[in-house]
């Protein structure tokens, strides 16, 4: 009898303690803005699709409010650097030899991510339509509009080498691989500005536009493959 009064007075005490809001699912708005809870629009919010948290949430799509962001506990920048040994390690043949073309039609990864994100229709250098020389682009990272396919890189946006030093390590060659080729994970952008960024993350480097748009891309491929 006294074991049980003791355990209904602890979850009594549980509950009072804990905020009314501690167990109410994410909302995630018609325009993808992912509500918490304990947020000001959270109650105005009434059309809406639910996620347990945050990350959640995030991962499918959705994008925090304007001035908001993730707590140092949930934001990917916060990471502990692997050791220097594991550094040293990283290649760029980890995650595979160049861009795949995993359904051998002659247009790599490079190729289909340049055609899919043209606002026109592009020009190949032959009629085999296999390497991408022409199309009209608009660079996520500047806003610039570019047309010859030869001044664009297509970037990682969460680069390879982070990927690494934050968990890619201990994965199969094959995810390394559908990682690095991974349309989610891709923009075509300037190549100074490719070049520029290098292998930082978020703590080191931000594009001169679109920085909110680049922020909740990174986290988005961050969580979906469970980086640290």
């Amino acid at each position: 009898m006294q074991l049980m009064k003791t355990l209904l007075t602890s979850i009594i005490l549980l509950c009072l303690t804990q905020p009314a809001w501690a167990n109410q699912p994410v909302k995630k708005s018609k325009s993808s803005i992912c509500h918490r809870p304990d947020t000001e629009y959270y109650s105005r919010t009434k059309n809406f699709t639910v996620y347990e948290t945050i990350e959640a949430c995030l991962a499918s799509g959705g994008r925090l409010p304007k001035g908001q962001s993730l707590s140092p506990s949930q934001s990917p920048s916060r990471v502990t650097k692997e050791s220097s040994s594991k550094t040293a390690k990283y290649s760029r043949d980890q995650f595979g030899h160049g861009w795949d073309d995993e359904d051998r039609d002659c247009q790599n990864t490079r190729q289909e991510i340049l055609i899919s994100m043209s606002t026109n229709p592009v020009r190949f250098a032959d009629d085999k339509q296999c390497r991408v020389t022409f199309g009209r682009w608009i660079s996520m990272y500047s806003g610039e509009v570019i047309f010859d396919a030869s001044k664009l890189d297509i970037d990682h946006v969460v680069p390879l080498k982070w990927a690494w030093e934050h968990g890619a390590q201990s994965w199969s060659k094959a995810r390394r691989e559908q990682f690095a080729n991974d349309p989610i994970n891709l923009v075509a952008v300037e190549a100074s500005l490719n070049r520029q960024k290098g292998a930082k993350g978020l703590d080191e480097w931000l594009p001169p536009k679109n920085q909110e748009q680049y922020k909740v891309r990174f986290q988005r491929v961050v969580l979906k493959y469970g980086l640290k």
